[in-house]
């Protein structure tokens, strides 16, 4: 059974924060947020886990492993290093989708994101992991077939990126309403998704889903650990058996 801790990071008052006094050069903010987020990937990386970038204000995490006091560190941390703070919303459940919704859920109701009053929130509780299992994480690792070979080789740069990114959004919506789960492009033609524990078919809908959808034909290494990276490293082991293999779906 799967119990992942989802954690929220969300900026604080950071709408208000970009014209405060006046409207902050656009290429500022780019770098501001594209710092933090390796920051925060790298903090929450030390200790087990992964950081999506999703809208770079809201950042979520799969934080299986720290508990609040790795939280605080971590907001300290970034506190003494940007002109911003974060809040943490942290969730847990069987299901990845219902626990970001308990996350944002705790953030909302301590305060507006641009509510200039509300700073370094950290609401909710962390879980241990299972004692009888090691598998508290599952991860599904998404890749296009050749890739390369049909898009980036081919096709002008654009053209590859508005094909990767119709995968992605098919894939996003259908993992998200059909198996709670919660998918993440992590550049290049990859897409990580936190999931439940799901059956091998589950994973081949998912793949002939987005096939009927939009045409493109996808591969994934499924993995499960304690934590978000051993989950992940396995399901990039299983990935590349995809690879050498030919197959579609591996590491079930």
């Amino acid at each position: 059974m799967t119990n992942t801790q989802v954690t929220l990071a969300q900026i604080d008052n950071y709408g208000p924060w970009t014209v405060t006094p006046n409207p902050r050069k656009e290429v500022d903010l780019q770098t501001l947020q594209s710092r933090l987020y390796a920051d925060l990937s790298q903090l929450v990386g030390m200790h087990g886990g992964y950081v999506f970038f999703t809208r770079f204000d809201n950042m979520v995490a799969i934080t299986n492993g720290l508990d609040l006091e790795d939280h605080a560190r971590i907001q300290e941390s970034i506190g003494n290093r940007y002109p911003v703070t974060l809040s943490f919303g942290i969730g847990t459940s069987t299901s990845p989708r219902d626990a970001l919704v308990d996350a944002t859920a705790l953030l909302q109701e301590a305060g507006s994101a641009q509510d200039a009053e509300r700073a370094e929130v950290l609401a909710g509780q962390t879980t241990e992991p299972t004692p009888a299992e090691d598998d508290d994480v599952h991860l599904a690792h998404f890749d296009v077939n050749d890739a390369t070979g049909e898009y980036t080789d081919e096709l002008d740069a654009y053209s590859t990126f508005i094909h990767i990114e119709q995968a992605y959004a098919s894939l996003m919506r259908y993992l998200h309403d059909a198996h709670d789960g919660l998918a993440f492009f992590v550049g290049g033609d990859n897409v990580i998704a936190v999931v439940p524990d799901l059956e091998r078919a589950a994973y081949e809908d998912a793949i002939r889903h987005v096939r009927e959808d939009v045409d493109m034909d996808l591969k994934v290494g499924v993995g499960s650990g304690v934590t978000a990276q051993d989950a992940g490293m396995a399901a990039k082991h299983a990935l590349e058996i995809c690879r050498e293999d030919g197959t579609h779906v591996e590491g079930l």
